[in-house]
């Protein structure tokens, strides 16, 4: 993840979950006391998200210290210890629920990106996320389905042209939405299209498609579809793709399976920060 803006990003859930003052520590803590505390997981998983751990305390107090015992993409077993924190106990307190809401988000989104991912069991196609992700947490989400094995289809809609079926709708037709992006685009973009059937397929790649989408298809229907499109240009699946037919698509030929459930549909792994110690200056 970008170091600028995780900080940043961290900075403003600080300042949302803390505010002017985390009332109940600093009134019940004096603010010579230390402690340590460790992470721990409690069911298994993949890990993402240590940075989060590091860079949120050195946004607090920057002499607290840190010892990561697992890094980002390490299997997690129930009762792992991610990693210790040392420092003021007030510090260690304000932090924990904003390291917690995204490290537990982002090693469910690590661990069912890997569970897609194996069950598939693809030397050649790959597993990629979409933009169904959650509003302002779209860089944390996409870097862990990094750390589950999986790859990143665009960001947002600034670095890829992406010509879905309501641009061809307004425009007309492919090959018109095509030619129009291709002589305003710069040679670093990439156009996707995304199609239905044979027909369109043809058309985008006669169009001059970078990448062609295949939209709700059966297995069976990708790949035969895929058939259509050669090698220079990259072909992708999506749409009710799912943990339970994913595998089917394994021997496809498609260089791309996109599951939006990667981000939209996941389950929070377990992981707690527990008390270990706490002493006076």
């Amino acid at each position: 993840m970008n170091k600028i803006k995780l900080k940043n990003k961290l900075q403003a859930f600080l300042l949302e979950d803390i505010g002017d003052q985390d009332m109940t520590s600093e009134m019940i803590f004096p603010e010579n006391q230390f402690g340590e505390g460790t992470f721990t997981a409690k069911s298994e998983g993949i890990l993402s998200g240590v940075e989060v751990i590091v860079e949120t305390y050195r946004l607090l107090n920057s002499e607290t210290v840190i010892s990561l015992q697992k890094h980002d993409g390490d299997r997690l077993e129930k009762g792992d210890v991610i990693a210790v924190v040392r420092g003021n106990v007030r510090d260690l307190l304000s932090g924990e629920r904003v390291i917690l809401n995204l490290i537990q988000r982002m090693s469910g989104i690590a661990t069912l990106t890997n569970e897609a991912v194996q069950r598939l069991n693809s030397n050649h196609t790959k597993v990629c996320d979409t933009r169904k992700t959650t509003p302002g947490l779209r860089m944390f989400e996409k870097y862990a389905v990094t750390c589950g094995g999986g790859y990143n289809h665009r960001f947002g809609l600034y670095d890829a042209v992406m010509i879905k079926d309501n641009h061809i709708a307004f425009c007309g037709s492919i090959t018109e939405a095509v030619k129009k992006v291709r002589n305003q685009l710069g040679h670093m973009a990439k156009i996707e299209v995304e199609t239905e059937n044979g027909e369109q397929v043809a058309e985008a790649v006669n169009a001059g498609a970078d990448v062609i989408m295949l939209d709700n298809q059966l297995p069976e229907q990708v790949r035969e579809l895929v058939k259509l499109i050669p090698e220079n240009i990259t072909s992708e699946a999506s749409g009710n793709i799912n943990l339970k037919n994913i595998a089917e698509y394994g021997s496809s030929n498609v260089d791309y399976i996109s599951l939006g459930l990667l981000t939209h549909s996941v389950t929070a792994l377990d992981i707690s920060l527990d008390v270990a110690s706490s002493m006076n200056s």
